[in-house]
């Protein structure tokens, strides 16, 4: 009875998710995308074919800029760096703000599929990597291009501007601020509203996920340089041994966690590497961490790099060393928070275009994510998921446990059709319901 019992429950979520892909809820605006889609398949192929690593989408953002510019859309190209803006103005009403990042990743992509990249590039240290679009980000820039084409299309539907960008340098490379910082919200209009998308790689193709408030920690990169007097492994009394402090530093750092974060506020700190020495009998001179530090509030986010100083700093100084370690940020991304408000908003429209039963409610997580400038810079914004996962695939995992690729694998690929399709129609709709009413 209990295997019946499961072979059922998978038959249903295979039946839902089949749904995820056709319902429209009669959507006029919707009705050109089954025409349009063989040529947005072609465009999603050529881009997950050739990637192009953060802040060097030169080819990448050339390709979106020529499909925004042929349905119409004043383009711009080069605002910070390679970014695309394209706007459509269609008379008085709200300006809606839609966001697609442009990076890949360097990954050797093993996903076996006929259109795997096989790009290689030099990246910012002179050395040659593989290359792979292992984010969605492909994903995320054919979705922009499809409801582009759509809400083009259905301009008699809709009043306002709309302001679309392909963003450079999500993944670590400050894209979102450096747009900013080259005018993004002053030579052009500042939205009203501001929304984007992004593939989730543990729900179903199709099924559509937003979470209020909270949705990306603060991510921040930190390089601590930890200074000794190197010597003779058989002499250490004869030296100030940075293995060892590094050590003690490592053990200490979880106690910023541990003992003096309120636990009620997430938190991480990971020394995700650690490297000094050459040679089992030489003590170095130094010895290099390199640190994630996650959180979501920003008194938080103070108190464990500050920490991470003043723990580093005093185990130098109880080890004699004469020499203060260095400790710097190099790489900053601020929490993601959607607004709770459009975010309910855009829940209800979800779920009356695609069904509640196709929707549901998100829960933070501590990875990152610079969209979350755009909220920061005084627009309400709202980054929403589109699970990506081949029905089939989902169902083995929760039956027996099959684990799925994560976002940032080698083996990780959007299940192609339903998952695009999902995203044209939920930035259209979403599009649709912050634009003004003829």
């Amino acid at each position: 009875m209990r295997r019946l019992l499961v072979s059922g429950s998978i038959l249903a979520l295979l039946l839902t998710c089949a749904k995820t892909v056709t319902a429209q809820a009669g959507n006029p605006a919707l009705a050109p995308l089954e025409s349009m889609y063989p040529d947005l398949e072609s465009f999603y192929i050529d881009l997950h074919q050739t990637p192009e690593l953060s802040l060097h989408e030169e080819k990448t953002s050339a390709k979106v800029a020529d499909r925004l510019r042929k349905l119409g859309y004043e383009v711009t190209t080069g605002v910070g760096g390679t970014g695309v803006v394209a706007i459509l103005k269609n008379g008085k009403g709200p300006t809606v703000f839609v966001r697609a990042d442009m990076d890949a990743l360097p990954v050797e992509e093993r996903t076996g599929l006929p259109y795997a990249s096989k790009v290689t590039a030099k990246n910012d240290a002179g050395a040659t990597v593989h290359v792979m679009h292992a984010c969605g980000h492909d994903f995320h820039m054919t979705s922009l291009v499809g409801a582009a084409a759509l809400l083009a299309r259905a301009k008699d539907s809709w009043r306002g501007t709309l302001f679309l960008i392909g963003q450079p340098g999500e993944e670590g490379g400050g894209g979102a601020s450096k747009m900013l910082k080259d005018g993004l919200f002053t030579r052009f209009p500042k939205p009203d509203f501001a929304i984007s998308l992004h593939d989730k790689a543990s729900e179903p193709a199709g099924k559509l996920v937003v979470t209020p408030g909270w949705v990306f920690a603060n991510v921040d990169s930190v390089d601590v340089t930890i200074y000794g007097r190197g010597g003779h492994g058989a002499y250490p009394h004869t030296t100030v041994d940075p293995v060892v402090i590094a050590a003690r530093t490592v053990v200490a750092l979880q106690t910023l966690v541990g003992r003096e974060n309120n636990p009620f506020d997430p938190a991480v700190v990971t020394v995700g590497s650690i490297h000094g020495g050459l040679k089992h009998n030489i003590i170095p001179d130094e010895v290099k961490l390199q640190i994630t530090v996650r959180s979501f509030k920003d008194d938080v986010r103070k108190r464990l790099l500050d920490g991470i100083a003043r723990v580093a700093k005093a185990e130098a100084e109880a080890a004699g060393a004469a020499k203060e370690p260095s400790v710097v940020v190099i790489e900053t991304t601020p929490a993601t928070f959607n607004d709770p408000a459009l975010a309910k908003r855009l829940s209800a429209v979800f779920s009356r275009s695609f069904g509640a039963e196709n929707v549901m409610e998100g829960q933070a997580v501590m990875g990152g994510e610079d969209f979350s400038e755009y909220g920061r810079a005084g627009v309400p914004a709202v980054q929403f998921e589109v699970g990506a996962v081949e029905a089939g695939k989902y169902a083995d995992s929760k039956k027996n446990g099959t684990p799925l690729p994560s976002l940032h694998s080698s083996e990780f690929a959007p299940d192609r059709g339903p998952t695009i399709r999902r995203g044209v129609s939920a930035l259209t709709v979403a599009a649709l319901e912050l634009l003004g009413k003829p």
